[in-house]
C-alpha cells in the first residue's frame, strides 16, 4: 500500500473488458512526508468516492482488484481503498 494524491481523472474510449464502467483516477504516489512525488503519476481504479485533490491509500493488491472488477483477469494494476486525513 501507499499514499497518494489524486490529480484528476481519465477517460478511455477503448478499454479491456474487466475496466467497463470503472472509474479511472490519475494518482500520484506520496513519499511518508505526504507531499514529494514518490516516481511518476499512475492510472488506479477508483472505488471509494474520493474526488481530485484527496490523499487516499492504493494498493497493487491484484486479487481485491479481481474482486472489484468481477473479473478473472484484468491489466489494471492500482486501485484506491482508502480517504485519508490531511491532518
Amino acid at each position: 500500500m501507499q499514499l497518494a494524491r489524486i490529480l484528476g481523472t481519465a477517460t478511455a474510449t477503448v478499454k479491456h473488458a474487466s475496466l467497463t464502467g470503472a472509474k479511472l483516477a490519475v494518482v500520484q504516489p506520496l513519499l511518508a512526508d505526504r507531499t514529494s512525488a514518490d516516481g511518476d503519476p499512475q492510472l488506479a481504479i477508483e472505488t471509494i468516492g474520493a474526488g481530485v485533490g484527496d490523499l487516499v491509500m492504493i494498493t497493487s493488491d491484484g486479487r481485491l482488484l479481481r474482486e472489484v472488477l468481477h473479473s478473472e483477469a484484468t491489466p489494471a494494476r492500482w486501485s484506491i481503498v482508502a480517504l485519508l486525513d490531511d491532518a
